[in-house]
């Protein structure tokens, strides 16, 4: 399945820098010098969090993590990793990081599933540093409030269809 996803990717970027080439020779050179330089910007930091998430699922005590976010925690460990899912500030490399850790140390499925979802959602620093100031308050809060119950739902979709 992975090959499958990456060979469809590669085909977009095919498609696309054709499509660009096909506006101007400078546009996609100019395409090119930037993700080059994006690409090897994010390596560094894909490497670190990656390795970073490795080290601190082994340095964290199993103990800690599987009696509050375990798979056998339920409802209240699928609210801890909600709110912690809320409360991490970062980028993809910051949340998935976590979010890998807390598998390797034994986190269950479902709980980490209702992390990831809180942090694309609703992050408290992505809420107050960007949408609060951006948008009318009625319109965030409403935005907060419709996505409170979306991991809990997804944390029930992956019980139910994997089981833990």
């Amino acid at each position: 399945m992975m090959l499958v996803v990456s060979i469809f990717l590669w085909i977009v970027v095919v498609v696309l820098g054709f499509m660009t080439a096909m506006r101007g020779t400078y546009l996609f050179r100019a395409n090119v010098r930037e993700s080059v330089i994006e690409f090897l910007r994010l390596i560094p930091r894909i490497a670190l969090g990656v390795i970073g998430s490795g080290f601190i699922a082994d340095a964290i005590p199993r103990d800690l993590i599987v009696p509050w976010i375990g798979p056998d925690s339920g409802l209240l460990g699928v609210t801890i990793a909600t709110i912690g899912g809320a409360a991490t500030s970062g980028g993809p490399v910051v949340g998935f990081s976590v979010a890998a850790a807390a598998l390797k140390g034994g986190g269950g499925a479902p709980q980490v599933i209702a992390y990831l979802v809180a942090w694309a959602l609703f992050s408290i620093q992505r809420l107050i540093g960007w949408e609060i100031p951006t948008m009318p308050p009625r319109v965030v809060w409403l935005r907060a409030a419709i996505s409170i119950p979306l991991p809990y739902v997804a944390a029930a979709a992956a019980m139910l269809l994997h089981k833990p």
